[in-house]
This record gives C-alpha cells, structure tokens and sequence, in this order.
C-alpha cells in the first residue's frame, strides 16, 4: 500500500464536488489506529506508507524516537506515536506501518498501528478538539464526525514542534 502526495499541501480542497449538489469542501484523509482510536493525517503530507523494518538506534535521541531507516538514500526519523502519546508499547504484527510524511520541514515517518483507508469527509463535519487538559489536546487540529464513529485529527506540525532535540539530531 503506497500514497503518493506533496510536501507542501494543505486540507483545502474546495473544488472537489458532492454527489453533484455543487461544491462542497471536502477533508482528504489517510486514517490510521493506534490501539482502539481512529486518526486522521491530512493526505498530502503523506508520502507514503511502508511495512515496518528494521530501526537503526541513535544513541541519546528522544524515548519517543525509535530509531532511523534508510528510504531510498535518505535517514528519515522514526517517531513511535504510541510512545509519543504516552500509551503502552505493544510487539508490532503484520498490521504495523510507518506513515512516511513532512512536518515542520522534516520528513519523518510515524509508526501506527494500523492504516485503515483514504477518506474523504465534509470539512463542516469537523469540530475543534473538545476542553480537555493541555497535553491531550496540543496534538489535536479537530474531531471529524463519521456515520458511527469520530476521526481524531492529528496536527502533525505541533506534534513536531516541542521536538526540537528531534531537528537538531537530523542536522548534525
């Protein structure tokens, strides 16, 4: 399974039409899961998506980093999002995937554990993230209601931006 997207894009796609009822602006989405929750990456910061491999431990990166792979020529980061969300790691299977993307200027890849489908859902099914504690939300861009279930909207940029140690270890 592999996605093609730009670096460079963003969420707006406001040409594509609904059911011919005009158009109607429209969230493209790859979605993923991390234990029982359902996320959501803005399709065109992803570049690809990959089977795990085998990681490379770079000594004195951050716990959450699990380590560099070589994509094609170049060492790209690894960030575990399990860890980086604090949650319990878990052995990966055959459903494990490194989401291959651009935040802050970085490619990095993001290990989940698993990818679901591309989905494109109304931008005004979208809510902003709901009053929780400060580290809950800061990860959080918005909640996209589906028929039976929500979409948790990951900003990827401000998942990168406390992770300064993370830039300075890729430029030395």
């Amino acid at each position: 399974m592999e996605f093609q997207g730009t670096a460079s894009g963003s969420v707006n796609s406001a040409n594509l039409h609904h059911g011919g009822q005009g158009p109607r602006e429209l969230l493209q989405l790859v979605s993923f899961h991390i234990g029982d929750e359902e996320f959501g990456l803005d399709i065109l910061r992803v570049q690809e998506i990959i089977r795990i491999q085998d990681l490379t431990r770079v000594p004195n990166s951050p716990d959450f980093v699990d380590g560099v792979i070589n994509l094609r020529g170049k060492v790209i980061p690894v960030i575990a999002l399990r860890k980086r969300f604090g949650l319990e790691q878990l052995a990966h299977d055959k459903q494990t995937r490194i989401v291959v993307m651009e935040a802050k200027g970085t490619v990095v890849g993001f290990i989940v554990d698993s990818v679901s489908e591309v989905l494109r859902i109304p931008a005004d099914t979208v809510e902003p993230p709901p009053r929780l504690g400060k580290v809950e939300r800061e990860y959080v861009s918005g909640v996209g209601k589906l028929d039976n279930r929500l979409l948790i909207l990951l900003d990827v940029d401000r998942l990168m931006s406390d992770s300064e140690e993370l830039g300075s270890m890729m430029a030395s």
